[in-house]
Parts: C-alpha cells; structure tokens; sequence
C-alpha cells in the first residue's frame, strides 16, 4: 500500500524547475547614426511586451518566451530599437490548468525578466547611447489585467 501512496503523490506532486535560460532572438537598430548622436539626449521610450509558449514533446517541458522590444526616439526621431526575446525551458508539472496558466503568465516572466533587462542595457551601451535601465514590472498585475480583459471562455493561455 505505501508503493501506491508513492505513486499517487508522484502523480500529484507539483513540479516547477527551471531548465535553460537562453537568447532566443536579438535585434538592434540605430538607423539614423551618426546625426542621431548631435541631438539632445531626451528621448521617449516606448517598451511593448509579449509572452508566448510552446509545449515541448517531453511531458511537462514548456519553452516559455518573453520579448521585449523597446523604442527610443528623439525629436520625432527614432535613436534606437532594441528587441530581446529571452526564452526558458521549464518543467511545469502537477497544477492545475490555471495554476499552469498563472506560473506561465506571471511567474516564468518575473523570471526572464532580469536577463531581458540586462540584455537590453548592454546593447544600448553598445550602441552609442546610455544604458536603458528597465524599470521592474509587476507581471502578476499584469496576468491579472489579462485574465479580467479576456471572454471567460478564452480565458485560457494556448
């Protein structure tokens, strides 16, 4: 009988792990070099997010990606685009269908996030201009903001 209560709470058991961080994407673009550089350094900063997934073949594995893609422009013109895709391979195992949909929407971004960030000040750095310091973003307000937005039947993260 234990042999079955181990295999029970093997079954049940909730499993989160994370797996590999990596670069699944970069871009850089400073198309108006090098007049860009004679202006003064007051842009505005646009940032857009995405967060997307794909299960993997192995039970459990998900590569999770959250892409930024910031915009600075000066005096209506455009300085800089930078766009990082930082992605993970995660194990997500044992929750619940929206325990799952909360650990990939809001927990797996507050992880990726630091590594985007940093990617993101480097390669402003390495173009020319300032770093662009990030500032930290509350991912569980946002999924929150998503779910109330979402139809209750599509409410579901695919």
């Amino acid at each position: 009988m234990s042999e079955e209560k181990t295999e029970q709470q093997e079954k049940t058991e909730q499993q989160f792990e994370i797996n590999k961080i990596y670069i699944k994407d970069i871009s850089t673009e400073v198309p108006k070099t090098p007049e860009i550089f004679k202006l003064n350094w007051e842009p505005e900063v646009n940032l857009q997010l995405d967060n997307s997934m794909k299960k993997l073949e192995e039970e459990g594995l998900h590569e999770v990606s959250l892409t930024l893609t910031v915009t600075a422009t000066v005096e209506e013109k455009v300085a800089y685009v930078v766009e990082v895709e930082q992605a993970g391979i995660f194990t997500i195992k044992g929750f619940q269908k929206e325990q799952t949909e909360y650990v990939i929407g809001s927990l797996v971004p507050n992880i990726l996030f630091p590594y985007a960030r940093e990617t993101i000040s480097s390669l402003t750095q390495k173009a020319g201009f300032p770093p662009m310091l990030l500032n930290p973003i509350d991912f569980n307000a946002l999924y929150e903001q998503y779910m109330k937005e979402q139809p209750k039947e599509q409410n579901k993260i695919h």
